[in-house]
């Protein structure tokens, strides 16, 4: 059995996202969100907002990315589309990120779980792609995750650079971007002399994009050159045997939720595909062994210094 190994900045976030909270005069005692965004979309402000206003939102998504980055892949897409509007925020941005923060310190227990999972695959890559859901310019959101031993050790979201003209266009770029990060990271592996004996598999859910790769008589229309050049890069590497690719139903695709806003029950799987655990009992009990170890060390100590005093008096009398 392989024992269970928790990564969290507990210790850090809770003083840090109170301190904000006191700081932005956020009601923590409210019913916590479910999610850590709403699902309707955010627009741009019609108005410009002024400058102390836009230092404080970008105080806010700054403290909201930390956690991203670190040890809260559930809200990389959030702080992706927050950022997003750090030069011109409006209240309707403002609500946002008070949403996330409180979604966060609600859930500040959450860990990262790794030797938990029943997969056989000890690495798993998932690429996807949210075709032109960016309504004021039409660009895709992509993001993609990647897990070791059932846990994420690296994973991103953010909005393509470009405008594609279909969703198989969007899954090509996202997909490029996967096994660019997937193909760094096996040689950082074999620099560290860590052998999975696994092929590198990419999950996709868009089976027109994995034709476009696999089978050479599938071929891509498209007059955007960028998008044709990263569709003969992946097939050159599915060629060589670099990469390879496997489709992945959406429901049960781990990266869905790095490119779009998910409703309460889809959103809650999405946690549980994450591999996040709330290790609340688990610090309760530690803290708990960790008090009883001082007393028994107190205990002893004090008997200690009996001891001397008691030898003393007894020299003494001598």
């Amino acid at each position: 059995m392989i024992p269970k190994l928790h990564r969290s900045d507990l210790a850090f976030v809770r003083p840090l996202f109170r301190q904000i909270a006191n700081q932005f005069q956020l009601d923590l005692s409210s019913k916590p969100p479910n999610t850590p965004i709403q699902e309707a979309e955010l627009l741009p402000s019609p108005e410009q907002a002024t400058r102390k206003s836009t230092l404080l939102y970008q105080s806010k998504v700054g403290s909201i990315l930390y956690a991203a980055i670190t040890t809260r892949p559930d809200i990389a897409f959030v702080a992706s589309k927050l950022a997003q509007f750090n030069a011109n925020p409006s209240q309707q941005h403002y609500d946002a990120a008070d949403r996330t923060i409180q979604y966060l310190y609600h859930t500040r227990s959450r860990a990262i779980c790794y030797g938990s999972s029943g997969n056989s695959q000890s690495f798993i890559y998932a690429s996807d792609a949210s075709f032109a859901d960016n309504s004021t310019d039409r660009k895709s959101s992509q993001g993609y995750i990647m897990t070791l031993f059932g846990g994420p050790i690296s994973w991103r979201a953010n909005k393509q650079d470009t405008v594609t003209t279909s969703s198989t266009e969007a899954e090509l770029l996202a997909l490029s971007q996967t096994a660019k990060e997937a193909i760094c990271l096996g040689r950082l592996f074999k620099a560290l002399m860590l052998e999975l004996d696994e092929p590198l598999v990419i999950q996709c859910d868009n089976r027109q994009t994995i034709r476009l790769i696999c089978e050479e008589s599938a071929k891509l229309q498209t007059k955007l050159r960028h998008v044709d050049i990263h569709n003969h890069w992946l097939r050159q590497e599915y060629t060589s045997g670099r990469i390879q690719i496997e489709w992945k139903e959406t429901t049960y695709m781990v990266a869905d939720g790095m490119t779009k806003a998910l409703a309460r029950a889809k959103f809650s799987n999405f946690v549980s595909q994450l591999g996040l655990e709330d290790i609340r009992e688990r610090l309760s009990t530690v803290k708990k062994i960790e008090e009883l170890r001082e007393q028994i060390k107190l205990a002893q100590h004090g008997e200690r210094e009996l001891e001397i005093k008691t030898g003393g008096r007894s020299i003494r009398k001598q």
